[in-house]
């Protein structure tokens, strides 16, 4: 299913991050197309299996990763980063469980190339609708300067 331009995808993103943050996830104005073709930051999310695959991909968060959509969407979100990395990871992904969100995380990904990759100003948020019916996990981040 792509999520891409999904009206009740976004109002999720969007409203989950609103609700558990306390910020907005976009600007005034922006919408499901601007999230994925034009955020200045990566934007993803997976979803509630036991080994979470990514559902949703903005342009950035592929770029970054040098996948495209369809190779992205359905692959599980742990090869986002090498092995090592994934108890850390794991430890995030716990305490956004627990706590609804973590921010200011900052870590090294993988590449579809083994190309490794700092990612910087990570938040990462339950998708908890109104009824608090947890639907995944999304997560916003910005490669740093130079990066």
């Amino acid at each position: 299913m792509d999520l891409t331009n999904d009206p009740d995808f976004f109002a999720l993103l969007s409203s989950s991050h609103q609700r558990l943050v306390g910020r907005p996830l976009l600007p005034a104005g922006a919408n499901a197309r601007w999230a994925y073709e034009e955020a200045p930051f990566a934007l993803l999310a997976h979803d509630t299996d036991a080994d979470p695959l990514f559902v949703y991909a903005n342009r950035m968060a592929q770029e970054s990763f040098g996948y495209a959509l369809d190779e992205m969407i359905g692959m599980p979100s742990r090869l986002s980063a090498e092995a090592p990395d994934r108890s850390e990871r794991d430890r995030l992904l716990a305490a956004v469980a627990r706590d609804g969100y973590v921010a200011g995380y900052s870590g090294v990904r993988i590449a579809k190339s083994g190309r490794r990759f700092p990612i910087v100003d990570v938040t990462v948020w339950q998708l908890r609708d109104e009824a608090g019916i947890d639907h995944g996990q999304a997560a916003t981040y910005r490669l740093p300067e130079g990066g």
